[in-house]
């Protein structure tokens, strides 16, 4: 709160104040700022001291709501390198690649690839430009198994009916079809022998496709884009088939290359080929960066836990009676035993008392180590499982804490009592700018009156000095 200036606002008043003193030989400005500033001394040291104390409570609410932020998002950032969870990786990576499934894996697997799903292509006849016209008409594409110069339709799969208007191009052609929602994808390619309009289908033995021309009378050219595998004169590039291959012996196809789940944990991308050469899929065991893990939460834990305990001490900390820092405080007594993987099987890790979470007498934590040993040896894959993003774990509980204490709602969190506190410190600003204006006031009356007062005292003296003058003089006459 600013010192109240003596120079007062206005001209009258300043030239008042230049001349106070002269009759009575008082410093009567430095009197009347003294005095008003006496009268409101206490009331103004009260609401500085409340002021300064709010501030504190601010920053202390505020350091305690970051640390348990900056905790959370390091777990989570963590999680997300991967070395936490169980992941699964391949001897040879030109065969297919590996990530991890919904589930978490273990275990090993052999996998044989035979060979890849492939889709069909077709590359047209040449044309002399993409915009060249093609007739029109309706194009339609049938779906089935294209097997040497049969074609078996898939009744199961609908026929597309593609619309091409009179005076279409090339390039409209291959805009009606991307459009149609067909599952094939069609572009013009100008190559050396021209524009070829080069269309493909999905992966998978079924995804085959023919192409039926029904041309409008007197616009004809659309029966040049018509396909099938009886007429085939070099259009069929590729044909639609199922990837084939073994996993620990046992014999799958597949419509797709990207096996998702094939065994829990695993998804499976396929990229070559390996007949008689089995690649090994193996899932690696997360332990050591577990135990390292739980090493640094303990120690960041503790960190909150000794700023929490100097703020909440009853005769030095600025929050003892913080509703916020309580419900923190409580929130981190239970964590130890709290279940944060409620889906967890019998005899399965499920709270983080389970890898070797211990919360002391003094409220501080400390990392058991045998208990996180055992579970690690018995359990490394449900471990792990404790370590992701999801609804659940050990992220998910920390990040519950650090949100609810970030909540800016609600009594029960340092948020709120941030806000609360804010609030009360702006009144309190408030209040203090009045006093210091009532303050102002004060002065300045007190100026105008002394004005006044030495005005008064000036004449007095100045009688004083005739009234002196004039019985000298009288005594003089009298010698």
């Amino acid at each position: 709160m600013a010192t109240t200036s003596s120079t007062t606002s206005t001209s009258a008043t300043a030239q008042i104040v230049s001349t106070l003193g002269a009759g009575s030989g008082i410093n009567l400005s430095q009197l009347a700022e003294q005095l008003a500033a006496a009268q409101f001394a206490a009331r103004k040291d009260a609401l500085t001291a409340k002021s300064e104390k709010l501030t504190t409570q601010i920053s202390s609410a505020s350091n305690l709501k970051s640390l348990m932020s900056t905790l959370s998002s390091s777990i989570g950032s963590l999680i997300r390198t991967g070395d936490l969870a169980v992941n699964p990786s391949i001897s040879s990576s030109s065969v297919a690649t590996v990530s991890k499934g919904t589930g978490t894996g273990s275990g090993t697997y052999e996998l044989e690839v035979s060979s890849l799903a492939t889709a069909q292509k077709l590359v047209g006849q040449a044309y002399d430009s993409s915009s060249s016209t093609v007739g029109s008409g309706t194009l339609t594409l049938r779906f089935g198994t294209v097997s040497g110069s049969t074609f078996t339709e898939d009744e199961s799969q609908d026929a597309v009916d593609i619309a091409i208007e009179s005076g279409a191009t090339l390039a409209d052609v291959a805009i009606a079809i991307n459009a149609s929602g067909a599952g094939v994808s069609a572009y013009v390619a100008n190559g050396s022998s021209g524009a070829q309009l080069v269309i493909k289908g999905a992966t998978g033995q079924t995804s085959g496709f023919i192409i039926e021309a029904t041309e409008t009378d007197g616009d004809a050219g659309l029966a040049d884009l018509a396909w099938t595998p009886s007429t085939d004169s070099g259009e069929l590039k590729s044909t639609a088939a199922d990837a084939a291959f073994t996993l620990d012996g046992v014999a799958y196809t597949s419509d797709s290359n990207t096996l998702t789940d094939i065994v829990t944990g695993l998804t499976i991308k396929l990229t070559g080929t390996n007949s008689g050469s089995p690649a090994t899929i193996g899932f690696d065991d997360p332990s050591d960066s577990i135990s390292s893990a739980m090493s640094d939460l303990v120690e960041a834990l503790n960190e909150v836990v000794s700023e929490l305990t100097d703020a909440m001490d009853m005769t030095s900390g600025t929050l003892g009676n913080d509703s916020g820092a309580r419900a923190l405080r409580s929130a981190l007594t239970s964590l130890a035993g709290q279940e944060i993987m409620p889906d967890a099987a019998d005899g399965e890790p499920s709270t983080l008392a389970d890898l070797g979470l211990k919360i002391e007498r003094d409220g501080t934590f400390s990392l058991d180590s045998s208990r996180l040993k055992a579970t690690l040896e018995s359990y490394p894959e449900a471990a792990g499982a404790m370590w992701t993003t999801g609804l659940y774990g050990v992220f998910a509980t920390i990040d519950s804490i650090s949100r609810t204490a970030s909540s800016t709602t609600g009594y029960g969190s340092l948020g709120g009592s941030v806000t609360r506190y804010t609030a009360m410190k702006a009144t309190v600003d408030k209040q203090a700018t009045t006093l210091d204006e009532k303050q102002e006031d004060m002065r300045q009356r007190l100026v105008t009156r002394f004005a006044v007062m030495d005005t008064n005292v000036s004449a007095s003296q100045s009688t004083l000095s005739f009234l002196k003058a004039q019985i000298a003089a009288w005594n003089s006459s009298d010698n």
